[in-house]
């Protein structure tokens, strides 16, 4: 297990980069601390396959360094740095058996013959392959034979981290909770530092304990699942996170009034005037429907009822707006009218979140 601390690291696939706009992973200071679980959030071609191949050391950063506790591991291979990684697909071998397979790793180190029994039953059980262990794998299907990836990637205790690459792509929806349950119980068993990317909100936010949210080659927040939802540091965040995600619209603030378009919105605190493009977001959890002429005037376009609440798709003059109406708040006919939490707004300059004290508006979340 090991502190992974990355420092002025960015990488371009240009030979001679002109400027930011050429980096495939933009620059970024970070400390990663030992024994967490991180996952890296953010859609296909964002940057965060990019991050984990050069924490992995599949890929050289064009510039930064990456230290595995006090050491540069910077130009170090795979497998000096004594990490596990899991990749989107399997990849086992076909000619050995499921515990075979499981068993490889520890055998290439040496273990002894009763410790890597027991510890191939353990991920056995966790995987669901015990009834198949003396199955070859070349008989499987391709989701078995993923499981048998993540297990020979958690096989070894003895790892600096167990780096997964989207793996539970090619996993059945019901097998994907009970594995991200079961690699949760483990990492908190065994105290792994584990690092996990996917595009999958759902997968991030309940396998993490610091999700690492990504977007354009950049890291725009990092933090709990509860501070992404709560606090988004970039509208990116709060329209990723969620579903639905953020509403965000164009306002003018003056001290701890906003204006969207003719109406005026009560904040929780004055902020201070900004030149640049100023933004109100607020999470559809905290938007309330009346009929009694407060709040931002709207018009009801569709209702979708998914069991515990429904979601009402609105359309006002500032744009659309979805609401999340729980039992009891259904909305009705005369529901002309939305009202926004005032503690649940966030202040958006050029879509970084500003909080009332700053005089400007600066990237968030340990960027």
């Amino acid at each position: 297990m090991a502190t992974i601390t990355l420092e002025n690291l960015a990488h371009s696939y240009l030979a001679q980069p002109a400027g930011e706009a050429d980096y495939a992973l933009k620059q970024l200071d970070h400390v990663w601390s030992d024994g967490e679980a991180y996952a890296l959030l953010g859609p296909s071609g964002c940057g965060k396959s990019t991050l984990l191949n050069i924490i992995s050391g599949l890929l050289v950063p064009s510039q930064g360094r990456i230290l595995f506790d006090d050491r540069d591991v910077t130009r170090a291979d795979t497998v000096a740095r004594n990490i596990a990684q899991v990749f989107q697909f399997p990849v086992v071998y076909d000619t050995m058996t499921v515990r075979e397979n499981l068993a490889f790793p520890l055998k290439n180190r040496g273990h002894k013959a009763n410790y890597i029994a027991a510890r191939v039953s353990q991920i056995a059980r966790m995987i669901g392959m015990e009834e198949v262990l003396d199955r070859r794998a070349r008989r499987l299907t391709a989701d078995a034979k993923q499981k048998i990836s993540l297990g020979r990637g958690m096989v070894r205790e003895d790892v600096n981290a167990i780096l997964f690459d989207e793996p539970l792509t090619v996993i059945d929806p019901h097998m994907k909770w009970e594995l991200r349950t079961q690699l949760k119980a483990l990492h908190q068993e065994f105290g792994h530092t584990m690092i996990y990317v996917t595009h999958d909100q759902t997968e991030a936010l309940t396998f993490a304990d610091k999700v690492v949210v990504m977007f354009d080659g950049r890291v725009v927040q990092i933090g709990t699942p509860d501070e992404l939802f709560e606090r988004p540091a970039h509208t990116f965040v709060g329209y990723f996170i969620g579903s639905p995600g953020m509403n965000l619209f164009d306002a003018e603030i003056a001290g701890a009034t906003a204006r969207i378009g003719e109406t005026s919105i009560a904040l929780d605190a004055a902020y201070p005037a900004s030149g640049g493009k100023v933004q109100l977001g607020i999470r559809p959890e905290f938007c309330r429907l009346g009929n009694d002429g407060n709040g931002l005037p709207v018009r009801i376009e569709r209702v979708e009822d998914v069991g515990r609440h429904v979601i009402v798709r609105a359309q006002s003059q500032a744009g659309p707006l979805n609401i999340i109406a729980h039992e009891g708040l259904r909305p009705g006919p005369d529901d002309t009218h939305v009202v926004f939490e005032p503690g649940r707004i966030n202040v958006y300059v050029d879509d970084w979140r500003i909080s009332p004290q700053e005089e400007n508006a600066v990237p968030a979340g340990g960027v």
